[in-house]
Order: C-alpha cells, then sequence, then structure tokens
C-alpha cells in the first residue's frame, strides 16, 4: 500500500477490539454503543487542526494498536452505521462493495435504505478529504477509506466474482504486515478467509449472546426469615436482598453478589429448608420487593399453569409497565396470556381503546405467491394464530355471559372487528404511525431485525402498552438468528429500563405431545 501513499497501521499492538462474536461487552472502546457514531459529528467536527503536544503520545499509543477492519457488503446493509463501530480503528471499503451498493440504493426495502444511508455517510466523509487515503472521523484517529483490488498481484481465486474481489483487498492489506480483521456476515466468505490464513469475523456489535439472555427472572437463596417477613410485611427493600442474597447457576453452585434489575422476578429459597419458596418482583419505581401471588380469578377464563405464566400476566396486568417481551417454546401461552390481558384490559377494565395485535409477514417454507381480496382477505391466513387465540378466549367468556347479541365466539369476535376495538394490522404499513391508548401485540417478533424492532416500539403513544413476543429458536427469517434478531436485541436493550419487564417461559403447556416434541424434535 506503500506506492499508493497510504499509511498502514504496523499491527503490533495487542488487540483492542473484542471477537465481534462474542458476548457484547460496553467496555470495548471499539466495538461498544459508546463508541458509535453517525455522519452527524462528522458535519459539526472540524476538519483539521493542530492537535496539543499532550495528545500526540496518546495519538502515537492508539496507531500502535491500531487495526485494519475490512467491511463485507452484507454488513453495511445490514448496520449501515457498522463504518462508525471501531472508535480508534481503520475501516476499509472494497471498491466492489461500492458498486454493489449501487445496485441496491433502488430497493424500496430495508437493504436499500440502508444502501442509501450508507452512501450518504461516505459523501459526507468525502467532502472532508480523500477517501482513497482515508478520512478521520473522530478524534481518535478512527479512519474510513476505500480500496480496490490490484488484479496484478497473484491471487488463488477468480478475481471476476465480486466476492473474491473483496478477499483480494483484504488479501493484500494482510500481505502488507498490519493486523487484518475481515468482518462479513457471509459465512462462506469467512469461511474462504480463513483458508487464506486470514482472521475473518462476524459483525457483533449489535448481537446478544442468545446463551446468556436475559431471562426476566433468578433463583436466590436467602435466609427463611427474610421469606417470612416479605409475605407478612408485604414488601421489602430490595437492599435486604442483595445483602443476603446468592444465586444458584445451573450445576446447583451458589454464587454470589447478583445482578438484579427492575421488574425482575425473584425465586427465593429457604438456605435451611429448600420447600420453603416465595416468588417475588422488584418494583421499578420505589426499589422494593413484593410478593407475587397471581391474580385471584381467572383473566378471560385463564388461569397460570406455572410459575413463569404467573410472573407473564404479573407483567401484562401491571399498567406501570409499558413493554413487555415474552420469550418461550411453542404452545408455552405467550400469544393466549397475552391476548387475554389484552381483553381483560379492554372489554373489563376499559383501560385502553382497542387491541391492536400484528406479526410480521414471514412464511415457514416455501411461499405459496399472492393471495387474493383485499388486506383483510390478505392477512386472514397470516392471522388465523391470532383468531384461533380470540375465539377461544371469547368461548370462555361466554360460558359465562348472558349476551344475547352474539351466541358463539365467532360472532363475537366479529362483532370486535365490526366495531373496531380489536384490528388486525400488518407490521408493513406501521411507519409513521402513532399508536396512542392502545394494547399492541407483536407476535413471532423473532423474525424482526433490530431496525424494525426499533421502528415499531418508537412508534407507541402516550397510554399504550406493547407486547412483544415469539421464540428465538424458531426463526424462518434466512437472515436472521437467535443472536441478531430484534427480539433478542430488545430483551437485552430494555433490561434496566423502569419501564419494561421480560419473562422467560421454558414450558410448553399446549399439550403432552407439544411438549415432548418441543423437547425431542
Amino acid at each position: 500500500m506503500g506506492e499508493r501513499g497510504v499509511p498502514l497501521p504496523d499491527g503490533t499492538g495487542e488487540t483492542a477490539s473484542r471477537e465481534t462474536n462474542s458476548r457484547p461487552s460496553t467496555e470495548d472502546p471499539a466495538l461498544s454503543d459508546s463508541a458509535e457514531a453517525s455522519p452527524t459529528p462528522i458535519r459539526t467536527s472540524e476538519p483539521t487542526g493542530e492537535k496539543p503536544a499532550s495528545g500526540e503520545s496518546e495519538r502515537s499509543k492508539i496507531a500502535k494498536d491500531r487495526k485494519c477492519f475490512i467491511l463485507d457488503t452484507n454488513v453495511l446493509l445490514h448496520n449501515p452505521s457498522s463504518l462508525f463501530k471501531f472508535a480508534e480503528h481503520e475501516v476499509v471499503i472494497p471498491l466492489t462493495v461500492i458498486e454493489e451498493l449501487d445496485r441496491f440504493k433502488k430497493n424500496n426495502d430495508e437493504t436499500g435504505r440502508n444502501a442509501r444511508q450508507t452512501i450518504r455517510s461516505l459523501d459526507e466523509l468525502r467532502g472532508r478529504g480523500r477517501l482513497l487515503e482515508g478520512v478521520e472521523w473522530n478524534d481518535q484517529g478512527g479512519s474510513v477509506r476505500i480500496h480496490s483490488c490490484d488484479r496484478t498481484r497473484p491471487f488463488s481465486l477468480d478475481l471476476d466474482v465480486a466476492d473474491n474481489r473483496i478477499l483480494g483487498v483484504v488479501n493484500e492489506l494482510h500481505d502488507s504486515g498490519c493486523e487484518t480483521i475481515f468482518i462479513s456476515k457471509d459465512i462462506n466468505a469467512r469461511v474462504k478467509c480463513d483458508a487464506l490464513g486470514i482472521r475473518a469475523e462476524d459483525f457483533g456489535a449489535d448481537r446478544v449472546e442468545a446463551d446468556w439472555l436475559y431471562t426476566g427472572w433468578v433463583t436466590l437463596v436467602v435466609p427463611g426469615a427474610l421469606i417470612d417477613e416479605l409475605y407478612d410485611e408485604r414488601q421489602i427493600h430490595v437492599s435486604q436482598i442483595e445483602t443476603y442474597a446468592s444465586t444458584i447457576d445451573d450445576d446447583g453452585n451458589v454464587l454470589s453478589k447478583p445482578e438484579l434489575f427492575p421488574n425482575q422476578f425473584l425465586m427465593l429459597v429457604d438456605e435451611g429448608d429448600e420447600s420453603h419458596t416465595g416468588l417475588a418482583r422488584i418494583l421499578a419505581d420505589t426499589g422494593h420487593v413484593i410478593p407475587v401471588t397471581g391474580p385471584r380469578k381467572p383473566v378471560q377464563g385463564i388461569m397460570a399453569r406455572n410459575l413463569q405464566q404467573k410472573m407473564a400476566l404479573d407483567l401484562l396486568l401491571d399498567d406501570d409497565v409499558r413493554l413487555v417481551t415474552m420469550i418461550g417454546p411453542a404452545g408455552s401461552g405467550k400469544t393466549l396470556l397475552a391476548l387475554a390481558a389484552g381483553m381483560q384490559k379492554l372489554l373489563k377494565e376499559e383501560r385502553y381503546d382497542k387491541i391492536l395485535t400484528a406479526r410480521p409477514i414471514m412464511p415457514l417454507g416455501r411461499d405459496i405467491g399472492y393471495l387474493p381480496g383485499d388486506k383483510d382477505e390478505k392477512l386472514a391466513m397470516w392471522m388465523q394464530p391470532i383468531f384461533d387465540n380470540l375465539a377461544y378466549l371469547l368461548s370462555t367468556r361466554g360460558g359465562q355471559s348472558n349476551d344475547a347479541d352474539s351466541h358463539t365466539a365467532e360472532q363475537r369476535l366479529d362483532q370486535l372487528l365490526a366495531t373496531g376495538r380489536v384490528i388486525l394490522e400488518p407490521i408493513t404499513y406501521i411507519r409513521g404511525r402513532s399508536i396512542p391508548h392502545q394494547f399492541m401485540l407483536v407476535d413471532e417478533a423473532q423474525n424482526l431485525s433490530p431496525h424494525e424492532v426499533r421502528t415499531i416500539v418508537s412508534r407507541v403513544g402516550e397510554g399504550t402498552k406493547i407486547v412483544l413476543c415469539g421464540d428465538i429458536g424458531q426463526i424462518d427469517s434466512p437472515y436472521l438468528d437467535s443472536s441478531s434478531n430484534g427480539l433478542s436485541h430488545v430483551i437485552e436493550r430494555m433490561k434496566r429500563h423502569p419501564i419494561a419487564g421480560h419473562v422467560t417461559l421454558d414450558r410448553t403447556e399446549r399439550s403432552e405431545l407439544a411438549s415432548i416434541a418441543a423437547e425431542l424434535l
């Protein structure tokens, strides 16, 4: 690269960025959210300027640890802000990537939007300097440059293939002696890179480790007197729990100093008697711990069948918790519990004006093509699981009702749909909307990207409660997995906020056969 006049990092320093496929850590300056930047600071920062002498040593230290990250097209299409995720390091964009972005920029979907955003960011950087030579975008020395593949250099792969030209750039930089890391979401490209002896990683700035995903509840070993005090006084301060409590891992080992979050459930176990237990929840507003007994009466004819379902109903019926997330296997009761709570709040308590239900249009297996009819007729097949659960709830309620206007569950459901009290909406048309005073349920949210979840949650207006549920083990989107989907993303990002709550349901209650299938198949 010296012939191009481009200074290259020596790559001799110890790595300063985390492995991109490891558990997210906010302590990493290279990939943390605090290091994230957007084109905004590019417009406001000075293009040039003399650095104080005191900063020269710091700059030289950063340069010593500097690495070269080459971004694949799919990374930029997945997250256009990935350009600014590598704080003090150099980001290289192969010229072939620019050509591929040009093909995607006219699309009317999320990939098109991300392609256009990436191109705009590069254009703003171009206004500060030559991208061929590298343009710094922050005070830490982070830079972005564009590099083309030298076809005259020997290379084992066919350079007429676009993906191989990108790898050609990676190979060039690697041979130059700098510490080179190829970032791609294409598994095959990472395998090729490994075959060339070059380090390759998945882009993990917006990934969460599924095995470490927040469950919403924790088992704590406490003195028996503390459990008795909780139920006698009906509340204790969370500091009393933190003083005595210790956690139990999956192997039964006792660990100390548990990290507790707002609206987290506590399964308390007496340290002297394992049969002496209690269930509690941390109140986000006061910092107190209250016992959880569950609703005294059935919720639309539904009673909790296990502890996790009791936790879920507690969050769903709490008006102070504005965002509820639930994950669990098929048949664990996620959608049914959410709709039961929504019907309770709508019909009996009149807390909300309507129930809005939505789910992503994502087929299992091969799509059957376009469906006939208007919007409602097209959505009918996709929303059939919602219809089934609503019909079940209305039939349960109907056994106790003397309403003469509707004798069947189908008639009651048609009446709710006709009056607009229950609305079935595709997520496709949610952008630009504001949704106030509604109970909103987004089913199968594991098929949504982090960007789509952010768009949906940001539509919530005053007085609205939103519920996101799904199974991260059943993802139909080919571009998402258990660590990169939007549901896992919102669970991990919102666990410390007082208006959010989460429960992981780990038992299937649909039927004995469904339970066995979920466990063994």
